[in-house]
């Protein structure tokens, strides 16, 4: 906690992130909206059926002990380092600037990724929940106007203050979620007895094979669960909240996954792999009221929305100490004198998460095939910053000289993990558009290096500040 380096020279004060304000739950808040549960739950549980079939919750729990491997990782750090930095502050303790700039970079992009992808789920069901309430909510020109005002909604709220932003999100995903569990208990309750699935107990019928391959679906509906790191400042008690809402929500929701999953497996049974809305298809089959299907697809947009805010939340903290540092324009290492927010950064997420998704709109892609297609390109992202975080607590603890016997357990496991997920999305080569993807990432990443190329030519006194900004260096009010 002792090495920290101010901002550059001469750089003006700006007003400051808001300081302890940010309570466990608030935390627990941000990293759940997140991940969205509600919106894996709709879809993931029937991708993995159809490889891994009654094993389908082993895949769900291998991918919640992954995720708690690389979460560990994490809260090495954060017991230690606070900052508004996240992964690029935590893996330069370990890697220097260079790995603290990849995983800035590569972070950055997962962020933007789900955010932009999640709007483009909002829209399309909210487009649904309209025009289940009898308004013609179809076409081009609604699904552009609805992103508009729901990427420019997310937008305000993260510019108005993170515990405004946290609360909607908190909310949002509680009314979401609690939804769903209504749907999940009354059907195994309409089940009755065979409700019990010792199949699915059993994985009768399943292989190793088909469960890792589940596996990695589950892991990606993980993505984003350490997202509370980059709230070093605006939490209270930090190093002990933020390891609590790191792992205890991806724990809390890895069950939750499970019990989703074996719900709609017990009660579906192989329905669920043909069926284009399992949630929808339970609910009419259990004989739920009418209007429960509006209720579910609000819940379900609701969700993603949610998750539109969470990681603008993240971006602009990363950049916000990326401008401390003199990484970006130093305009963007300054907050709103009222409201304490990196608003221009948020600014210009926003907007662009919007642009993206019009952009695809008027290409012709639907609401989604923009969720799938932006969402894996952001994946990608939270996959090579994950790893890296991984290796980086190895070498932080060994020269530190830190007991980490688990560190490197979970380190490997990580890693391991991460490489083989990559590796899963890329071979066999997939149909196109997502055998390109891999590619598109790869050169976002590319050019992005020019850039601390650019600062290791000319600016080597700001390489020496990457990543070493906590928050006891930002100066401010708040």
């Amino acid at each position: 906690m002792s090495d920290t380096v101010v901002a550059p020279p001469g750089a003006p004060q700006d007003a400051g992130l808001r300081t302890g304000v940010m309570s466990g739950p608030e935390l627990a808040a941000q990293a759940i909206a997140n991940i969205a549960p509600s919106a894996v739950i709709a879809f993931t549980a029937a991708a993995i059926f159809l490889g891994a079939g009654n094993g389908t919750i082993y895949a769900f729990a291998l991918a919640t002990i992954v995720i708690l491997c690389v979460g560990y990782c994490v809260v090495v750090f954060a017991r230690k380092h606070a900052s508004a930095g996240s992964l690029y502050t935590y893996v330069s303790k370990g890697l220097g600037p260079f790995g603290a700039f990849l995983a800035g970079v590569t972070l950055l992009i997962g962020c933007f990724g789900i955010a932009a992808a999640s709007l483009s789920g909002s829209v399309s069901y909210m487009a649904q929940f309209l025009s289940m309430l009898g308004l013609p909510a179809q076409g081009l020109g609604w699904d552009i106007g609805l992103a508009i005002v729901l990427g420019g909604l997310a937008t305000l709220f993260t510019i108005r203050g993170i515990r405004l932003s946290a609360r909607v999100s908190l909310v949002l995903e509680l009314l979401s979620v609690g939804i769903i569990l209504i749907l999940l208990i009354a059907a195994l309750a309409w089940a009755g007895p065979a409700a019990w699935d010792p199949a699915q107990v059993l994985a009768t019928g399943s292989s190793f094979q088909g469960i890792a391959s589940g596996m990695v679906l589950g892991i990606l509906g993980f993505v984003g669960f350490s997202s509370a790191d980059a709230l070093g400042r605006e939490a209270k008690e930090p190093y002990k909240a933020i390891p609590r809402a790191i792992m205890w929500s991806a724990l809390g929701v890895g069950v939750l996954y499970v019990f989703a999953a074996y719900t709609q497996i017990a009660v579906l049974g192989d329905d669920l792999a043909t069926s284009a809305s399992p949630l929808e298809s339970m609910s009419a089959l259990i004989g739920m009221p009418g209007w429960f299907a509006a209720v579910l697809t609000f819940g379900v947009s609701a969700s993603f929305f949610a998750v539109v805010v969470a990681p603008l939340n993240v971006i602009g903290r990363i950049v916000y100490v990326m401008g401390k540092e003199g990484v970006v324009a130093e305009r963007f290492g300054r907050t709103h004198e009222q409201h304490l927010t990196p608003h221009r950064v948020l600014i210009i997420a926003g907007a662009a998460a919007v642009a993206v998704d019009i952009v695809l709109l008027l290409s012709g892609a639907a609401t989604g095939d923009i969720l799938v297609w932006v969402n894996t390109w952001g994946t990608y992202g939270y996959m090579v910053a994950y790893a890296l975080v991984a290796i980086a607590c190895v070498v932080y603890t060994q020269r530190a000289k830190m007991r980490n016997g688990l560190v490197k357990v979970c380190a490997t496991v990580a890693v391991v993990t991460m490489a083989y997920v990559f590796f899963a999305n890329v071979w066999p080569v997939p149909a196109f558009p997502y055998n390109v993807i891999p590619y598109v990432f790869l050169v976002t990443v590319a050019l992005a290096l020019t850039r601390y190329a650019y600062l290791a030519r000319r600016r080597p006194d700001v390489i020496a500040r990457i990543g070493n900004t906590e928050t006891s260096a930002m100066e401010g009010v708040g």
